[in-house]
């Protein structure tokens, strides 16, 4: 399969490493020294302390005509009004097959009219590090959930099929519960993380942390309505647990003095106790600090 990869970030060059072991894979970035970088050099990959080095396509974003099987969007929630505008004008109407890789619920309101035959969402759980501008470290080992918006999920078997052992997917029939269950992750994850400098684990390991970690859960877990807040509250710790090691990408982003993706997340979150008219101070104050700290 023809794969192209939009975004040369953690997610991006993480997808570009494993599917480029089965497939014809293409990656497109903006910057120009990055896709220099990839082509001269090759993608670099470590995972437990061993690194990989193999050549990889890379092309600038500019130069995507939507001609591959499938195209995977991978940048940042922020990115993707003008990303969405600038594929529409690029793909001179061609049938399209495309994944989305997004924290947070903003981006279904931009993607959900494109003309694709195939319009998929993803939800990714791996923990993942750019070091560089062409080096990726697989630092959690997680999966991939998958759910369709539009067309066949079964279009996705041939990347899944052929998929390493250390790089699973998960079909869904359910896209929203699909978004939801991994907002919920990063409504409480990342912005606590973020605020407090720490990595994943300590929101655990923490007494201190952790009674604040509970009260964002069941802050957030009530705004958005979650029947079983006991299976969603594990799976959120078994998250925090397993990719305890990580900085979480929202932290990565304040460190390195980038927008975060705290208005898709906790402002969504807002977006929707205002709606309902509810209370949510927690997500306030959190929203507040990290945009505060952008």
């Amino acid at each position: 399969m023809k794969i192209a990869i939009i975004g040369g970030g953690a997610i991006g060059l993480l997808f570009a490493h494993y599917l480029n072991e089965h497939h014809n894979v293409q990656v497109f970035v903006r910057n120009k020294s990055q896709a220099d970088r990839l082509r001269s050099q090759g993608l670099i990959f470590e995972r437990d302390g061993k690194r990989f080095n193999h050549p990889i396509q890379a092309s600038l974003f500019s130069e995507w005509k939507g001609e591959e099987d499938l195209t995977i969007v991978s940048v940042k929630q922020y990115s993707i009004p003008e990303v969405v505008s600038s594929m529409k004008k690029m793909s001179h109407g061609r049938h399209l097959s495309l994944l989305f890789l997004q924290n947070g619920m903003g981006h279904l309101k931009w993607i959900q009219n494109l003309q694709a035959d195939h319009l998929f969402v993803g939800s990714v759980e791996h923990g993942a590090l750019k070091a560089e501008s062409g080096t990726v470290l697989h630092t959690g080992i997680g999966v991939t959930k998958l759910a369709a918006i539009k067309g066949d999920l079964t279009f996705l078997k041939a990347i899944s099929e052929s998929a390493s052992n250390y790089f699973p997917f998960v079909y869904n029939q359910n896209y929203k519960g699909m978004l939801i269950e991994k907002l919920i992750v990063n409504s409480v994850i990342n912005p606590l993380t973020a605020v407090l400098h720490v990595r994943n684990g300590e929101l655990l390991e923490n007494q201190y942390y952790y009674r604040l970690f509970i009260k964002l859960f069941d802050e957030v877990s009530t705004i958005l309505d979650i029947s079983d807040k006991e299976a969603a509250f594990n799976h959120v710790k078994k998250i925090c647990r397993d990719t305890g090691n990580n900085r979480s990408s929202m932290l990565k982003d304040i460190e390195e003095g980038r927008h975060t993706e705290i208005d898709s997340i906790l402002g969504y979150i807002l977006e929707e106790a205002d709606r309902k008219k509810m209370e949510a101070p927690y997500s306030l104050c959190l929203y507040c600090l990290v945009k505060g700290k952008e």
